[in-house]
């Protein structure tokens, strides 16, 4: 039982951190290179947007599928 919770918040965890460091990535970058183009805020819209999709399709890889049960 207590292995089951250890699982299920370490892939929360995962997916927690996931979702904060592509969004950082995303935006940060997308700042710095805004003020260094001068193009305040179109490419930290691109660099956010960007962050969402990284952080969704890493998402999807962190969540099981049905036939990858490692129950040794």
């Amino acid at each position: 039982m207590h292995r089951e919770w250890a699982k299920a918040l370490t892939v929360l965890s995962q997916i927690g951190i996931t979702i904060a460091a592509c969004l950082l990535i995303g935006v940060g970058g997308g700042l710095l290179l805004d003020r260094f183009f001068g193009t305040l805020p179109w490419i930290m819209i691109a660099g956010s947007i960007l962050g969402v999709i990284a952080a969704f399709r890493s998402i999807l890889e962190l969540i099981p599928k049905d036939g990858d049960k490692e129950d040794k």
